[in-house]
Formats: C-alpha cells, structure tokens, sequence
C-alpha cells in the first residue's frame, strides 16, 4: 500500500475550490464589507468566497505559491507565515499584530496556541467559522495524530464566556469536501453588546445563508 504523506494531504486539500458549506452557511453573518482572516489559507478558497461577497480578506499560510493570483487581486492580501514556529503571530513582531478582523475563518487546520489570539483579533461583533477533525477520526483517515484532532467540545471550551455560540456540531460528516469525524463552532463576540435588560446578547439567525 502507498504510503500517503503529508504532502498528499495537502495537494488533496488544494483541489478543493468551493466553500466549505459550513463557512458558506455562516458568512452572511460578517458584518458586511469587514475585513475577513483566512487563516492556514491553502489555496485561499475562504478568502475568495468573501472577496466575492465584498469583503477584504487576509490569507495566511506557511506555503503562498498556490495564493500568488491573490497578491494582485483588489483587496486581498497574502501572507506567508509558518504559524507553528514558536513565535505568535497575533503578537509583537507577528505578521498579525495588532491586526483586528469582522470575520475569522479556520478549516481544517488545529494549532491549540493559536486559539486566544484568534478570539482576541475579532472585533465586537466579530464572527468566528471554525471546522476541523475531531478524535474518531484516525480510524478513517488523515489526520490521526491527536495534536491535530479536536477533543469533543473543545471548540465550545475556547469560546466559553467570550463568544455567544450561534452553531455547533460534532460528528462523522460523509457529505463535506473531506469527509471524516469534524467539529464546527460558529460563535459571534458580542456578549458585552446586549441591549437587553437580562444582558443576554442579540439572537442570531442559525441559516443566515437562507
């Protein structure tokens, strides 16, 4: 049997040109015209998406090369970043610094150290689209390695009491552009934004895309 390496994995992942339907499902929820992070971009199908819906987005990745039409495209911008060098890029001297974004998009992609930079670039009323492979998933496919798969409500753990939670699920997802067992979190920062007596923050729709 032919040994599939991470390389393979990452040409299977730069096939793949349409929106997740998860990010697609959610992205009406960006503020309209906010600057959107495409983080850990691949071939920065994210960042196009909300380029088309008027959005300025930034794309993150270690590798650029499959992004390079981006660098000459009206509101874009390209980074090239290792994001796991030990260095955090939401911090002094990072490529993100001081940086703060409507909407912030992750997919397939898990760094643990990454997530309270993540949460803190989001402006109020920012919206976090998250997807990644969850614990089950080895015994599917790549990844298996459990640095790279989600515990079950880890998502929910990173957002809790900083991001209302408008969606959220866990499970085995055969319908996806990668099958396999994923969590997917979409979580608004507007939990000190409530006008209501109760403080409870503003209800979102759970279908924006309808």
């Amino acid at each position: 049997m032919q040994k599939i390496t991470t390389d393979d994995v990452r040409a299977k992942h730069l096939r793949i040109t349409e929106p997740s339907p998860w990010v697609a499902r959610f992205s009406g929820l960006v503020p309209a015209g906010g600057r959107v992070l495409d983080l850990a971009a691949g071939g920065g199908r994210h960042a196009r998406h909300f380029l088309a819906k008027g959005h300025p987005a930034v794309a993150v990745d270690r590798d650029a090369a499959a992004l390079r039409d981006l660098r000459e495209t009206p509101g874009a911008t390209v980074i090239e970043a290792d994001l796991e060098d030990g260095r955090d890029p939401f911090g002094p001297g990072g490529p993100l610094a001081g940086e703060r974004f409507a909407g912030v998009v992750v997919v397939n992609y898990l760094f643990r150290p990454l997530f309270d930079g993540l949460i803190d670039a989001l402006e109020p009323g920012g919206v976090l689209i998250y997807e990644t492979f969850a614990r089950g998933n080895e015994d599917f496919a790549r990844p298996r390695n459990p640095d790279h798969l989600l515990r079950s409500g880890e998502l929910l753990d990173a957002v809790a009491g900083r991001l209302q939670v408008v969606a959220y699920e866990h499970g085995r997802v055969e319908a996806a552009d990668i099958p396999g067992v994923k969590q997917r979190l979409c979580a608004v920062k507007d939990l000190e934004l409530s006008v209501r007596d109760d403080g409870d923050p503003p209800a979102h729709p759970v279908r924006p895309d309808d």
